[in-house]
């Protein structure tokens, strides 16, 4: 039914989407150029602390290109829930005035991180070239994945956009939560180094299983992680429709908190 109801109200969800890639994007040099710049020094960074200073084994790859793409799926992922945990409360005007599904805030506010993943995409393939990287058929993959991705960012974007619009405390929470998430993630590193014993409960970070596939549709240097995969879509799935009951919950009195 919240599907249908969103889907009567789609233009909407156009018009969120069209208003934050103008604000991103339009007579702006920073807008493109961060969207960029942001994982590739990450990955820089994370290539001198943790690849050349740390010696964590990379897959037979380069460690910028192993750890960019991962950081491509992680900023996705981190970017998506930040933004959309204080969406209700920054649109309370909207809220407050008129009705619509409240549950299109904090979708429209995750769907532009697509375009700034497409375009970090478009950088990786120069870069790929640049280390003599071949590009490998697995890379058509990323249209099975990418959909992943973005449920997987949806669940928890419900549950902290509804969180923080009852409880205001829980935006000081969100980035500590973030953090704890991306090293808890085979971003620096990867998911080989988890003894054999502990990665079923390790992989139930749906992140785990998210990242290692897109490392492996992106570089194709090691075995499709089909048992991460399933389970991340497993967990990411529950997280989603746990996150729309919630939300649905207390969907109704949001006019009256925000």
């Amino acid at each position: 039914m919240e599907l249908v109801e969103v889907w009567k109200y789609r233009q909407l969800v156009g018009f969120f989407l069209w208003r934050d890639l103008l604000v991103r994007y339009k007579q702006t040099v920073l807008g493109v150029v961060w969207v960029v710049m942001q994982p590739l020094f990450m990955a820089i960074i994370f290539a001198v602390l943790f690849g050349r200073f740390g010696k964590l084994p990379s897959d037979g790859v380069p460690y910028p290109l192993f750890s960019y793409a991962a950081l491509l799926a992680w900023q996705y992922f981190a970017n998506g829930v930040t933004n959309a945990s204080t969406s209700l409360v920054a649109h309370r005007g909207m809220i407050t005035k008129i009705y619509f599904p409240r549950i299109i805030i904090p979708l429209a506010s995750i769907l532009p991180g697509v375009i700034d993943f497409l375009v970090g995409l478009v950088v990786f393939i120069p870069v790929l070239i640049y280390f003599h990287v071949p590009i490998k058929p697995t890379i058509l993959f990323l249209g099975l994945l990418m959909p992943l991705l973005v449920v997987a960012t949806l669940g928890p974007a419900l549950w902290l956009s509804s969180l923080v619009a009852y409880y205001r405390d829980f935006r000081i929470v969100v980035p500590f939560i973030m953090q704890f998430l991306m090293f808890a993630s085979p971003v620096a590193y990867g998911a080989q180094i988890i003894p054999e014993q502990y990665k079923w409960l390790y992989s139930l970070n749906p992140m785990v299983g998210i990242i290692e596939g897109f490392r492996w549709a992106l570089l194709g240097t090691t075995a499709a992680p089909w048992g991460s995969l399933a389970l991340s879509a497993v967990v990411a799935l529950l997280v989603l429709f746990s996150g729309l009951f919630y939300f649905k919950q207390v969907e109704n009195g949001l006019a009256d908190v925000v």
